[in-house]
């Protein structure tokens, strides 16, 4: 079933206006940080919170309209949580059975169905527990079974992965690839998630919520790989600075405000003095001693000076006064003996950067 809303909810320190589009089947994933009106929207589609206004359509079916606001338990939605909200009283087999159950189904029937989809996400050795006997992860595949056995037309996931440990989370992330983008009936999806790889692994499209309102939209692969407004960028982890088009020839670059050029590829076709976004990863920044020529002649070389040195995962991310970050290795910024304060050289090939039309965005991103 293909969703359709706008939604508009007002609060005293807070407002959401957005319109969403999911088509039948696709996964659309809302990413953005804490407080970004993430949830609210989940809660105005399952019908938990009215809108000051919202018009949702799910098909050919109005769950919110003029004068129209179908309940939850009528809308034909699955709902997942962070926590899983199982039933402490019931087994984990009557826990998913509730689902069907509650839609008018007969014991055995619903019992049946629940042990399907028990079987679907590989917890059917845990029917007969009860929740304080599951862990995180498993506690989630049961929600997810009882999720997907009311035959819901649209399933809603809140942050489905965030309360899960490190080792528990890979495991549940794989198995929702595998039930919503792999199995044979694909089921219309709306994830929100404030991590870059849930959208990446699960969604076909994303949109960047940033305080109620939606800032970046597209396919998921091009928005995380090529972000065009500084806070995606900033949420993905990619630099981006911002300036205008500046063509010569063959030859492209951004130029900022304070006359710094950045030479790149053009994705799109940019027009001299376009507005433009220059994006690259940290990964692509080599660092060098302020006073140190560099070799290879890259395109792009900045001086600037460290304000933070923070691990990150494998790697050490070395950010700039520039809003420029860089990932290197430790033994790399024991080597270079950097700390916050150190003056540095950045360099950057052109080959490494990517240009693209702006979408409505100043300054530089840290990555």
């Amino acid at each position: 079933m293909t969703l359709r809303a706008e939604l508009t909810v007002s609060r005293a320190a807070f407002a959401l206006s957005l319109e969403l589009e999911v088509p039948d089947g696709g996964v659309l994933a809302v990413l953005g940080p804490n407080g970004a009106g993430k949830s609210t929207v989940l809660s105005c589609l399952a019908g938990l919170v009215r809108a000051e206004r919202a018009r949702v359509r799910l098909g050919e079916r109005v769950l919110d309209g003029d004068g129209v606001h179908v309940p939850p338990h009528r809308r034909g939605v699955g709902l997942l949580a962070q926590t899983a909200l199982l039933f402490p009283h019931l087994s984990v087999l009557d826990n998913v059975a509730f689902a069907p159950r509650s839609q008018g189904a007969p014991r055995a029937r619903a019992r049946d169905v629940a042990r399907r989809w028990l079987a679907e996400v590989e917890a059917e050795d845990l029917a007969d527990r009860t929740p304080t006997e599951l862990s995180g992860g498993q506690a989630q595949r049961v929600a997810l079974a009882r999720a997907l056995a009311g035959d819901p037309e649209l399933l809603l996931l809140d942050e489905p992965l965030a309360a899960l440990d490190v080792d528990a989370a890979p495991a549940v992330r794989g198995l929702l690839r595998r039930v919503l983008r792999d199995g044979g009936r694909r089921l219309t999806t709306v994830l929100v998630t404030h991590d870059p790889l849930d959208a990446l692994t699960l969604s076909d499209h994303v949109a960047v919520l940033a305080q109620g309102r939606i800032v970046e939209r597209g396919p998921t692969r091009e928005v995380l790989a090529s972000p065009r407004t500084a806070f995606t960028a900033r949420l993905v982890g990619m630099n981006l600075v911002a300036g205008v088009a500046v063509r010569s020839g063959a030859t492209a670059a951004v130029r900022t405000a304070s006359g710094l050029r950045f030479f790149g590829v053009p994705v799109h076709d940019l027009d001299d003095g376009d507005a433009a976004v220059a994006v690259f990863e940290p990964g692509a920044v080599a660092v060098h001693p302020r006073n140190a020529e560099v070799g290879g002649s890259p395109r792009n070389v900045v001086d600037a000076v460290v304000t933070a040195v923070e691990p990150h995962g494998p790697v050490v991310r070395l950010r700039t006064g520039e809003g420029i970050s860089a990932d290197l290795t430790p033994a790399s910024v024991a080597d270079l003996g950097l700390d916050p304060g150190t003056p540095v050289r950045l360099a950057v090939k052109a080959a490494a950067v990517s240009l693209h039309a702006a979408v409505g965005t100043q300054g530089v991103s840290r990555g």
